[in-house]
């Protein structure tokens, strides 16, 4: 706020002996190099407000300052009017008039770049400084008001008023809290100001005129010179005392907020300094003991780096990276950085290998003991391990296991790392997103981390181990992050994984020994230059007879052990299972199968804990208690006894399932409703088979024109259910054909094909997979396109046994074999 430059003390004490002479005499105060300013008192002030001023004044605009009734200031002039100005009044003791400029840049102001309202000023001394510059003390003595300038050379002759005449203050309890308050703020500002003496706040206290006290205080406050005109236009004294202490409070409050954030800062500087020679007195103690700060972690890098079997690349890299770090110091953020990337860097198992073990017959023995069919993937691990046997240097195969959930596929990957003797590592792609995760990031950012393959490997503590990337078809292609599927292309193509690079190693790693597993419900999400470097081994459901041996073999005894049963305590036979099977689980897999047993166990736990008796062979009743009723149906065939329904086979992500497909005739025009909730390839489906019908009614005893007559519906159930593929045209043109002949459809048969215009029948997919629905359905026949005929030789055995396979080309052949010569009991007069 306040530009002190005096001891208040010897200023009071100079005002004591002066304050009852008279005003014009304070020049005396000045003489002998006094270095502070004189107190004005009630008295001083009366004598000023009592003088008239001169009808003309000469005039001296002021750039940077405002000068205020009864204070004294200091001015450099330095125009040549305003010097000649000052020399005169000063020689002839006149009193002056004394203006703020409006602008400060003007250098030679007119009358409209003054403001109106000045002060009269008495000068009291000249001085000339050793730069060569003139400074003029002045005191102010009362406001003016410019009326007309009626000179302008050699200086400023201007014609003036008075603003006011002596200010009337009305002494009352709030005007005395009103200075009260801005004597208190003033000194307030005066303590925690360091550039003003602190002797400074007698000066205040000793102020005895209201009047000049607000004046001294406008003078000395840190506002712009605009903001100090505005005060000294103010006539209303109150208004301009509350104007001053509200600006006061303003600088105040700035003020304590500005030490604040000094003493903070000064606090944090007082701890780092104290921080830093701590550190510096802890470094040269551990010098002085031969343990210097880093040296423990550098030997220990040195000693891991001695037994390390990298190559001399490698090595050339970590001992330029080693003495890097050495270079730092070990106070400095980059030190720990550093340390890091050698400490992970020198944990990997460079060229560390576990031995394989090539026992063919104990390793199919350990496949065999931990999973119950898979013979394909079987054959292909031991294949290869007889190759690696015979040739010692095979790159390792990367195999992609796709099937529906609960089939093993995961848990393969466990028991093909027991069978060759290797680490087991498993990762979860599900939800990745981000390359990094993979490939890692760039040891230049903050929190820098290698990717999860690089991290992986240093758990497992070998170069060699069986690697499973779990859920492979669930990783995001391109996004914001990066493409998590095109790192995947580096990971797992052999003819590059040998020098895989890793952002945050930096160092090409040989990724070749390790054999890759990966597995995925579907191929259709994942991207195809990656399913082109991997090789499929698809793993379909399994058989009824198959999941009882899973249940039997695997899944029962794991249930038992975890629940702390014996096996003479509860007794699951065939049947049982099978009622299980069928009536509580509808999947490709045995997962929920798991769960059913696991819910069993526990309903019978209760009982030994409580010492309960129990029937330890368990009966359908105890599947009631424990599963509650059957939750689905058995799939079965429908019967033929109505027109226009016909069975199919369709494949889901979770195996093969049977579906209905139902054609119901009205009279009408013509028009083809389709219902039960159908993607867009199986209404194109639907509307081929009736158009082809229609263009071969005669092959079929029957009338062109009818179709003009009837309304067609087709409609497939469970319409809660999405359903979409082109696999239901022969089913959908065996429905339509039945509904307008009104023959019935062969017993126990069931069909699956794509159709053409052409009256073509195409090969489907998921072959495996609908065959076994056909058997949990108890179907006999199967119509199937021509060229899946060899997809049928490919499946075992045991899979078709009871099945009869009848192989088409043409539509016309499905029809012939599939509806019979007999007609529906009441049929529809259609024709």
């Amino acid at each position: 706020m306040y530009a002190f430059q005096t001891s208040a003390a010897k200023l009071t004490e100079k005002y004591m002996n002066f304050k009852d002479r008279n005003i014009y005499t304070i020049s005396e105060l000045l003489d002998g190099d006094t270095e502070f300013i004189p107190l004005l008192s009630s008295e001083d002030e009366e004598l000023i407000n009592a003088e008239k001023i001169p009808e003309t004044l000469p005039i001296l605009p002021l750039r940077n300052t405002v000068l205020f009734p009864g204070v004294v200031i200091p001015i450099t002039v330095g125009r040549d009017k305003s010097i000649k100005l000052i020399k005169e009044a000063y020689k002839e003791k006149k009193l002056i008039g004394v203006v703020a400029q409006k602008d400060a840049e003007v250098e030679e102001p007119g009358v409209d770049d003054l403001n109106r309202i000045g002060t009269v000023a008495n000068i009291i001394k000249i001085l000339q400084m050793p730069d060569g510059n003139t400074t003029v003390i002045i005191q102010g003595k009362k406001r003016f008001q410019l009326i007309d300038l009626v000179q302008v050379d050699p200086y400023f002759i201007a014609k003036v008023v008075q603003y006011e005449s002596l200010e009337n203050v009305k002494k009352n309890k709030e005007f005395n809290a009103l200075i009260s308050s801005l004597k208190d703020l003033s000194i307030q500002i005066i303590k925690q100001s360091p550039n003003i003496p602190s002797d400074a706040a007698f000066a205040i206290k000793n102020i005895e005129s209201p009047v000049f006290l607000v004046n001294f205080v406008s003078s000395n406050l840190n506002i712009d010179i605009k903001d100090k005109q505005k005060l000294l236009e103010i006539s209303d004294f109150s208004k301009r005392a509350n104007q001053v202490l509200s600006s006061l409070t303003r600088e105040l409050q700035m003020l304590e907020l500005k030490n604040q954030i000094q003493d903070k800062v000064k606090v944090d500087l007082d701890k780092q300094q104290r921080d830093f020679f701590l550190h510096q007195q802890l470094k040269t103690i551990q010098e002085e003991l031969g343990d210097a700060p880093g040296t423990q972690d550098i030997n220990e890098l040195k000693f891991k780096a001695s037994e390390k079997k990298w190559s001399k690349n490698v090595e050339e890299i970590f001992e330029k990276e080693l003495s890097k770090l050495q270079r730092m110091n070990s106070q400095s953020p980059d030190f720990s950085v550093q340390l890091n990337y050698l400490e992970f860097f020198v944990e990997l198992p460079w060229n560390e290998y576990t031995p394989d073990n090539f026992d063919l017959k104990r390793a199919e023995d350990v496949l065999n003991e931990d999973h119950y069919g898979l013979e394909k993937v079987k054959e292909r691990i031991i294949e290869h391990l007889a190759v690696i046997k015979l040739k010692n240097d095979l790159k390792a195969p990367i195999l992609c296991l796709v099937g529906p959930p609960g089939v093993g596929k995961t848990s393969l990957g466990k028991s093909v790392a027991r069978a060759l003797d290797r680490k087991y590592i498993r990762m979860s792609l599900g939800g990745v997103r981000d390359e990094s995760e993979l490939r890692g990031h760039r040891k230049t950012y903050i929190g820098a981390m290698p990717g999860r393959i690089m991290q992986n490997l240093k758990k497992a503590k070998t170069s060699n181990p069986v690697f499973v990337l779990d859920e492979v078809d669930k990783v995001l292609g391109a996004n914001i992050s990066g493409d998590p599927q095109a790192a995947l292309l580096e990971i797992l193509d052999p003819e590059q994984n040998n020098a895989f690079h890793d952002n945050y190693l930096e160092v090409e790693y040989d990724l070749s020994k390790v054999m890759f597993i990966a597995t995925a419900n579907t191929l259709s999400t994942i991207h195809p230059a990656l399913v082109d470097r991997m090789e499929v081994i698809d793993i379909s459901g399994y058989l009824l007879e198959e999941k009882i041996e899973i249940a039997k073999r695997h899944l029962i005894p794991k249930q038992l052990n975890e629940h702390g049963v014996k096996k003479s305590q509860l007794n699951f036979n065939k049947k049982i299972i099978e009622k299980i099977i069928e009536n509580y689980t509808r999947e490709a897999g045995v997962r929920k199968l798991e769960k059913n047993i696991a819910s069993i166990i526990r309903k019978k736990v209760k009982y030994i804990v409580d010492k309960i008796e129990y029937n330890i062979r368990l009966e359908e009743e105890d599947l009631l208690t424990a599963l509650g009723p059957p939750r689905f149906q058995k799939e079965k065939g429908l019967s033929n006894e109505v027109a226009g329904v016909v069975t199919g086979l369709a494949w889901t992500a979770v195996g093969g399932e049977i579906l209905f497909v139902e054609v119901s005739l009205s009279k009408g025009k013509g028009q083809l409703t389709l219902t039960g909730n159908l993607g867009d390839v199986m209404k194109e489906s639907a509307s081929i088979a009736l158009e082809y019908l229609k263009s071969h009614a005669p092959f079929l005893s029957l009338d062109p024109e009818i179709f003009k007559n009837w309304n067609v519906h087709i409609h497939v159930p469970e319409g809660a259910t999405p359903k979409d593929g082109p696999s239901a045209g022969i089913t959908m043109f065996t429905a339509l054909a039945s509904a307008f002949t009104q023959r019935k459809v062969r017993s126990k048969i069931a069909m699956t094909g794509e159709i053409t215009l052409r009256g073509k029948v195409l090969p489907v997919g998921g072959v495996k997979e609908k065959i076994l629905a056909a058997k949990r359905a108890r179907i006999t026949d199967i119509i199937l396109s021509v060229e899946n005929k060899k997809d049928i030789e490919d499946i075992k055995e045991n899979y078709r046994s009871g099945l009869k396979f009848h192989y088409v080309d043409q539509m016309i052949e499905v029809v012939d074999y599939a509806l019979l010569k007999e007609k529906v009991k009441n049929p529809l007069l259609v024709n």
